[in-house]
């Protein structure tokens, strides 16, 4: 198994080539790689789904931590009411307008899992939300800088609205099971008992996961400040621990711990002086990028191509519904308040309902309960993911560019490691071109800003302290501190 495993990790990485160079999501390559690497073609059998559901829900408390942690408070506080707006309000829109179209036009095409309306509200729910860790993947690999503040909008969407569609699944699945347990048909409990406990179950899972992710982002915030750790390896798994407690603890009492984990590492995440704040994300990163890698390779492995002919045509039309109606009306509506944001920026908003691991783990969900025909759902929600990952993954960036909302984005300064704390000034970089030794070669003739200091400075492969004799030569890199305060 590990020598099979690391066969598999292997190719996907060299396979990262072809998506960059076609511009293929990366995640949808690792997906094709497991699907190829099952029982149907090359043999390797894996068919447990509460195996995959256990190891999927690690998988995504990880991408769900390292994406809290990397978002910046300051960035998406001038966008919080859309994005907020969009995660609960644009998800139950999504699942209404999804689930009357299944019931009208393609329940029977699905299979018995779908044939009443709660079957319909299940298969809407579980593909509600859009997926973290494909839109956090593709937005930061296509090195574009969106306008109008989007790129805030949609991460703070994306890493936000995985509670309320996962809410709805388990809801769902609950009633379903009880009513098959009992022997019942969806006609045996009332609209009004559905809609009242649906609200009672959503409300509770919002209010107490907020609430636990507040606190222990809160709690961690003192540890980490107050219990010193010999290195940063130390407070990276320190974190990591602290992402997983606090889903566990918020899924006990009641909670939802996706949304608990993704407020606790925001809070985290936006504190003064993290220790190892560099150190750590990179750390987060790299473990990221193996639990998005592994997810994916596992549900490929999970699906069984053979069956998936028979999800093709529902899948073409409830996946195209999603793209071209229910995404795009629930967008508009929850932004039709904000007459500032451009029809072009809201139009690319509803583009970007990208599906991945988030949709394919929730669809496990009924299997494991046992639904009737749940791995028809399965089948439909596999294939609706390959086509979204394909067609709105790979247009992203054009589509962005044909609306005229890409920016250039500035590359990161190169600051070979240094990190400072945020008050005592900004670090950037600057390459020295002959014009800039017009007055004089040394240091101290350069005509640098009042409250800039050099900090550093690379002169080929060597690094060299910075003093104000010290001659200089076209071509040195320096590392500046900006704003720093000056005696």
């Amino acid at each position: 198994m590990l020598l099979l495993l690391s066969l598999l990790v292997f190719v996907s990485l060299l396979i990262t080539k072809i998506g960059y160079k076609f511009g293929m999501p990366l995640l949808l390559l690792f997906l094709i790689v497991g699907m190829l690497a099952g029982e149907d073609v090359l043999g390797l059998k894996f068919d447990s789904f509460e195996m995959a559901q256990s190891l999927g829900q690690f998988a995504i408390t990880i991408i769900l931590l390292t994406g809290g942690l990397e978002t910046d408070i300051k960035r998406i506080r001038p966008v919080m009411v859309q994005g907020v707006l969009l995660s609960t309000l644009g998800v139950l829109l999504t699942i209404a307008f999804t689930a009357a179209f299944i019931y009208f036009s393609s329940r029977s095409m699905v299979g018995s899992a779908t044939a009443s309306l709660l079957g319909c509200i299940l298969l809407a729910s579980v593909m509600a939300s859009t997926d973290s860790a494909s839109v956090f993947s593709i937005l930061r690999d296509s090195k574009i800088k969106l306008k109008e503040n989007l790129g805030p909008v949609l991460e703070l969407e994306s890493g936000s609205n995985d509670p309320m569609a996962y809410v709805m699944t388990i809801l769902m699945v609950t009633m379903i099971t009880k009513l098959q347990g009992a022997g019942l048909d969806s006609s045996a409990i009332s609209a009004g008992a559905m809609i009242w406990e649906g609200a009672r179950m959503l409300l509770m899972q919002i209010i107490i996961g907020f609430l636990v992710g507040y606190l222990t982002g809160r709690a961690a915030v003192w540890l980490l400040h107050n219990v010193q750790l010999n290195g940063s390896p130390l407070y990276s798994i320190m974190i990591l621990t602290i992402g997983f407690f606090t889903n566990g603890i918020a899924s006990i009492v009641g909670g939802n711990g996706l949304l608990a984990l993704y407020v606790a590492a925001v809070i985290m995440g936006n504190q003064k002086g993290l220790p190892y704040r560099k150190d750590v994300l990179k750390f987060l990163d790299g473990v990221t990028w193996i639990a998005q890698l592994m997810m994916f390779l596992m549900l490929g492995l999970l699906a069984t191509p053979s069956e998936m002919p028979s999800a093709i045509v529902p899948a073409l039309l409830i996946g195209g519904f999603m793209m071209l109606v229910a995404r795009p009306l629930s967008v508009f509506i929850c932004l039709a308040p904000f007459r500032k944001m451009s029809f072009r920026a809201k139009l690319f908003t509803s583009w970007v309902g990208l599906k991945g691991a988030g949709p394919i783990l929730f669809a496990i969900a009924p299997v494991v309960a046992g639904i009737e025909g749940s791995e028809s759902i399965f089948n439909v929600v596999f294939v609706i993911t390959l086509l979204s990952l394909l067609i709105q993954g790979m247009t992203l960036t054009s589509s962005a560019k044909l609306l005229k909302l890409n920016d250039v984005d500035e590359a990161p300064p190169e600051t070979f490691g240094m990190e400072l704390p945020d008050e005592m000034g900004k670090l950037t970089d600057y390459t020295l071109k002959a014009s800039d030794l017009e007055y004089g070669s040394t240091l101290r003739d350069l005509q640098m800003p009042h409250g800039t200091r050099v900090m550093m400075i690379k002169r080929g492969e060597e690094f060299v302290v910075p003093h104000g004799s010290l001659k200089l030569y076209p071509g040195d890199h320096l590392v500046i501190l900006l704003g720093g305060s000056i005696d």
